[in-house]
This record gives structure tokens, sequence and C-alpha cells, in this order.
């Protein structure tokens, strides 16, 4: 068996992520089975978390 740099040519023929079909997004793991972005497969509701969205501070105008 070969390792090493002619092995890493070896990975680049099959897709670990195909498109969701729930979100559409390139993230859905052949392998596992379940998208990395929405949560496909693993559960039903859809994977979100306050830190994924920036929060919109309210300052006050400097004149």
């Amino acid at each position: 068996m070969t390792k090493g740099t002619p092995s890493m040519g070896k990975h680049s023929r099959s897709k670990t992520h195909i498109k969701c079909r729930r979100c559409g997004r390139r993230a859905y793991n052949v392998a596992k089975g379940y998208c990395a972005a929405c949560g496909f497969g693993r559960s039903k509701r859809i994977r979100r978390y306050s830190w994924m969205t920036k929060k919109v501070l309210t300052r006050e105008r400097i004149v």
C-alpha cells in the first residue's frame, strides 16, 4: 500500500457533499447521510443558531 502524496489524488474522485434537497446548499454529506447546513436527515427541525446571524446594534446619532 502506498501512502502520502500519490494517495491524495484519489480523494478527488467522489464528492463528499452533494446538493441538499431541503435547503439547496451543497452541504449534504453522502457518507453520513445528513446536511451540515440545515440538519436534514438528522432532525426534522431546521438547524439554526443565534451566532449564525449578525446582531444589529441600535446606536444614537452623533451630530
